[in-house]
């Protein structure tokens, strides 16, 4: 899954954005998989006591800006037409790669929003604001383009949960900080600064995941079990009619992480053989049958980074389609059945003899080179 996750924005709720994205990065999502969207008007105000620096708490114990972000979209590039067509694709050509949501329909993306909302709005910069018709049908565009296998919705702001009550397309898996006519508050002010520094539902998310590594087990209905009004002063939802997998079996990593979750098993027989190694028609693609136990793969990933197989199944049987060119030759040796196998055995033997003779001859010159 090219697990690509956007974070948003606003000047009170700047450290919301920067602690997730701290976070994914910590968990294995490359730069190069993360649309960050931010005001970033906080770390050089002359409000700010600590210029170049944004804390999420009032001892200032990690600045969440630091040297090492990368801002895609920062002041008057963050509004709602630049947000709708990052999720669309629908981009001008002269928009960097490097601002541009690069998924297909193996992607797992993470969508976090935070902001000052209200019923189905979220305010971009107190100038305009998103509505929850627009976040529907901007999913239902990406659905249709196959721009997505899996989306999981996160927002934190009053009336978070009228933020999804309109979503209409498959495989969405939504959760917001607050109830309609509810509040979404802060955590902790910072006196220095003069203002909140982060909100309470974000808290509470970064702190859970400090203790989620890459290979983490938990799933989402663990974290969703941990949601506790007296911590979180609101009561946060959840909407999974729209997801097809049980909130059980889908891992927090499946859309935080990087990590595919492949699992080899150890092979079954003395002599195992991949003897479905076949190309497709398009000849651009390799089927690894489950003739060789120690090459099937199960547990299938949610595509965490844009990886380069997939894992098909169909009834007992799985195999994995390598999206990659493959030369013949390199087919062959790694075919060993039985048809095949005396080939494969001379031609490992004529790529050894050769490797000798042209380190024999390498040394016999070196020797010759000296003795002159």
């Amino acid at each position: 899954m090219l697990s690509s996750h956007t974070n948003n924005w606003a000047v009170l709720h700047m450290a919301n954005a920067l602690g997730m994205y701290r976070t994914v990065k910590r968990l294995g999502i490359p730069d190069s998989n993360i649309i960050l969207m931010l005001a970033d008007d906080a770390a050089c105000n002359s409000r700010n006591k600590f210029p170049g620096c944004v804390y999420a708490n009032a001892g200032r114990h990690l600045d969440l800006y630091g040297d090492n972000i990368e801002v895609d979209y920062r002041g008057y590039e963050v509004t709602v037409e630049n947000f709708l067509r990052v999720l669309t694709g629908r981009m001008d050509p002269s928009v960097p790669r490097s601002k541009r949501l690069l998924t297909d329909d193996r992607s797992n993306i993470f969508v976090y929003m935070t902001g000052h909302g209200g019923n189905e709005f979220l305010k971009f910069q107190d100038n305009e604001e998103i509505s929850a018709f627009d976040i529907a049908d901007a999913f239902e565009q990406m659905w249709q383009k196959k721009r997505y296998n899996e989306i999981f919705f996160m927002i934190d702001t009053c009336q978070a949960n009228t933020m999804y009550s309109k979503f209409y397309s498959p495989h969405i898996l939504a959760t917001g900080s607050s109830e309609i006519n509810e509040n979404s508050y802060s955590h902790e002010n910072d006196n220095d600064v003069g203002v909140a520094v982060i909100d309470s539902y974000t808290h509470h998310i970064l702190e859970f995941m400090e203790g989620i590594d890459k290979t983490s087990q938990i799933s989402m209905q663990g974290l969703f079990d941990t949601y506790n009004y007296d911590k979180i002063h609101s009561h946060p939802g959840v909407r999974s009619d729209l997801f097809h997998r049980p909130l059980k079996q889908t891992l927090v990593t499946d859309f935080f992480g990087g990590v595919a979750q492949v699992e080899v098993l150890p092979p079954t027989e003395a002599h195992p053989s991949i003897a479905a190694l076949t190309p497709d028609s398009s000849g651009s693609h390799l089927r690894v049958g489950d003739s060789d136990p120690a090459y099937t793969m199960t547990n299938h990933s949610s595509s965490v980074g844009q990886a380069p197989y997939r894992v098909h199944s169909s009834g007992e049987n799985e195999w994995l389609d390598v999206q990659t060119e493959i030369d013949p030759t390199m087919a062959l040796l790694l075919t060993d059945t039985p048809e095949l196998g005396k080939t494969t055995r001379q031609a490992r033997t004529w790529v050894s003899t050769t490797l000798v003779v042209i380190l024999v001859g390498f040394v016999m010159t070196r020797s010759q080179k000296a003795r002159s």
